[in-house]
């Protein structure tokens, strides 16, 4: 039995809805969103007195659940199909006195102007506006005249619809120019009996007398775990709020068949600012054999930490969630721009959302465990705000790592995922959640830094592999000795100001194209300039180029981001690896000189692109990748090395940090690092 129309225009044919509810009789036909779902918003805009039309019946349960429940009985029902009227008359009409049902087209109503206080519609506006074509738009035109029409001034038009996002556009936009005040409630799912995978939403336009000349709107929605109306500026930005809830929805039907193969992720905004305030991901265990005791739990990712190996990688948690022992592990990063109490207010505030992700056949009632490190949920203090032309918005902000350090970072907020620079700092700081000593009488200035900057300390993995690649700089008695460096791109300015301190007779050139990093470095990063250590505010294309036919260095080194986030490549930009450029970068290095380049690069064609055109440059070409990270090192001789010298460099460079009153970590060991660098 064929019940679907032949073409979208068919929905508007009384022909075919009488052969649609002959063939189906006299069982009740609900397109979605049944009575116990959407009685708690009716409940809200319909009273017991009210008079009420509802738009397009059909075979629907819904009048008669209204009238049977004492919602209201003075209810008034048009189908244009004549079969179903028959239908349901015979079915209410010794039942419910006070209720009638007419064959009327609801684009051509024959009531008189405001005589309803109500025109419901379940699913009828969906059914007509199925697409943008002009005819079809001009029958949506013509519906919303008429419900205008019947409608008293203060009447509210109830339109029970999945939200597509053509059909709500059209509604909020006509009725809003008409001055109407416009709200969309998302109708509570009722979990495994909903038909539908994308939610149920009511849209309320209640009428008011247009005021000529005014464009104000009036624009609200109501997410179903929340009565408080939220309020928007515009139909795009509601429309917007629509289609995040049913990409919500389709999520959770995602990860509803465990286990989900991709890691699933999403942002739960903060309700006043509408700015992200957690960021969910989903990792499935499958290897976990499950229990009762171990099928969900939720871990918070102490403040700071979420750019860490193992909480900002697909497969550093992928191996924390197997590690914790669950089938499922909810991990939660914390956002810099928002503000926690601590873990128990995060719990209370997560507990009803994170439910929704949970895996099916949680056993009822299971008390599901909230993880962190060290039961806290970190610290975190943002020192510094601004924004440069060239680098976009950035932030420098205090954290606690794991143990009792601290560290300082500097942060692009176009990639937040992505710490720029970081140091570590001498001693604690005074952060939010921690305790002042009563001996510390004197307060700090908010405009100075906390603490003093360990220079002595590399935090990022690829600056220690881009040092050790001075090992490769001419023969034992070269190191150390006076080094020509030219480091493009500052930062905060750890690279070059590490090399400058360790090596007491290197000359440091900086080049940098945005003035506000070498104020940000200089301010919080410990940076200074001086006989050894100049900064050239210039693009570092633009430096080479004037260089070549000039100096010459015996390192140069790029550690340059990339602002072009649609590049499959983020440092360095493309133009710095173009061959034209290589060839000028190859003629200021010495015949023994090394170029280091840190390359971050997830599109395996251009990367292969880019080492291709580095052989091309220069003989010979090692690499090492940074465990754990995207970035690979890559170490350019413009002439070929006797690989046996390699040791011998690697002991000297070693020898030479490890003076006497120079402190350095015992993971720095140099002929350690390369062991790891392969000849390419």
């Amino acid at each position: 039995m064929e019940l679907l129309p032949r073409s979208p225009a068919e929905f508007g044919s009384a022909r075919y809805w009488d052969r649609f509810f002959r063939q189906r009789g006299q069982r009740p036909f609900e397109w979605y969103g049944a009575f116990p779902e959407l009685c708690p918003v009716l409940h809200k805009y319909v009273r017991p007195r009210d008079k009420v039309l509802v738009v397009g019946c059909g075979n629907s349960e819904l009048s008669e659940q209204m009238y049977d429940m004492g919602m209201c009985e003075d209810i008034v029902n048009i189908d244009i199909s004549d079969t179903v009227i028959r239908q349901m008359r015979e079915r209410s009409a010794s039942t419910r006195p006070k209720m009638s049902y007419l064959r009327m087209d609801m684009l051509q109503m024959d009531f008189p102007d405001a005589h309803f206080q109500v025109v419901l519609d379940k699913g009828t506006l969906d059914a007509l506006l199925t697409n943008e074509e002009e005819a079809t738009l001009a029958k949506a035109d013509q519906m919303f005249a008429e419900i205008s029409r019947v409608l008293q001034v203060g009447g509210r038009y109830l339109c029970v619809s999945l939200a597509q996002a053509h059909v709500l556009k059209k509604a909020v936009e006509y009725f809003s120019q008409e001055g109407w005040v416009v709200r969309v409630h998302q109708v509570a799912s009722s979990g495994d009996k909903q038909q539908f995978v994308l939610p149920v939403f009511v849209y309320v336009m209640t009428k008011f007398r247009k005021i000529p000349g005014s464009a104000a709107q009036i624009l609200e929605i109501c997410p179903e775990e929340q009565d408080k109306p939220m309020r928007v500026k515009s139909t795009e930005q509601l429309v917007a709020a629509v289609k995040d809830r049913q990409h919500y929805a389709l999520l959770c039907s995602q990860i509803s068949k465990p286990p989900c193969r991709e890691q699933v992720s999403l942002d739960l905004c903060d309700k006043e600012s509408g700015k992200p305030r957690y960021t969910l991901h989903v990792v499935d265990s499958p290897s976990v054999k499950p229990s009762r005791d171990n099928h969900f739990a939720i871990f918070i990712i102490p403040q700071g930490r979420e750019t860490e190996w193992l909480f900002g990688t697909e497969e550093g948690r992928r191996q924390l969630a197997a590690s914790a022992g669950f089938g499922r592990l909810l991990t939660v990063a914390l956002h810099r721009e928002q503000h926690y109490e601590g873990m128990a207010s995060i719990q209370a505030e997560l507990s009803g959302k994170v439910m929704e992700l949970a895996p099916p056949g949680l056993p009822a009632r299971q008390q599901v465990p909230f993880l962190s490190v060290g039961g806290d949920i970190g610290v975190r203090a943002v020192r510094h705000c601004d924004s440069s032309p060239l680098s976009g918005e950035f932030v420098v902000e205090d954290v606690k790592g794991d143990g009792t350090c601290y560290f300082r970072r500097l942060i692009f907020l176009q990639n937040r995922n992505v710490v720029q620079s970081e140091v570590r700092l001498l001693a604690p700081t005074t952060l939010p959640g921690q305790k002042k000593r009563r001996k510390d009488k004197k307060k700090a200035s908010p405009t100075e830094p906390p603490g003093a900057i360990d220079k002595s300390y590399l935090c990022c993995e690829h600056h220690k592999a881009m040092v050790a690649g001075l090992c490769l700089l001419g023969g034992p008695d070269a190191l150390p000795g006076e080094l020509a460096v030219l480091v493009v791109g500052l930062g905060g300015g750890s690279l070059p100001l590490f090399v400058h301190d360790y090596f007491s007779q290197a000359r440091v050139a900086v080049v940098e194209i945005d003035p506000s990093m070498l104020e940000v470095a200089t301010r919080w990063f410990g940076f200074s300039q001086g006989d050894r250590m100049q900064v050239h505010v210039s693009d570092g294309l633009d430096y080479v180029a004037k260089l070549a036919a000039e100096g010459q260095y015996d390192a140069v080194m790029f550690d340059v981001d990339s602002k072009d986030l649609t590049v499959g490549m983020s440092c360095p930009p493309p133009a710095f690896v173009e061959k034209p450029f290589l060839q000028k970068v190859k003629a200021i290095l010495k015949p023994e000189g090394v170029f280091v380049l840190n390359l971050v690069c997830r599109d395996a064609r251009l990367k292969e692109s880019v080492l291709a055109t580095l052989r091309d440059v220069f003989p010979l070409l090692y690499t090492r990748h940074i465990q754990g990270e995207v970035n690979e090192i890559l170490f350019c001789q413009p002439g070929p090395a006797d690989p046996t010298e390699l040791g011998a460099r690697a002991r000297a460079l070693e020898g030479a940090l490890r003076q006497p009153g120079r402190p350095w970590d015992s993971s720095y060991v140099l002929a350690d690092v390369l062991q790891a660098v392969h000849i390419l």
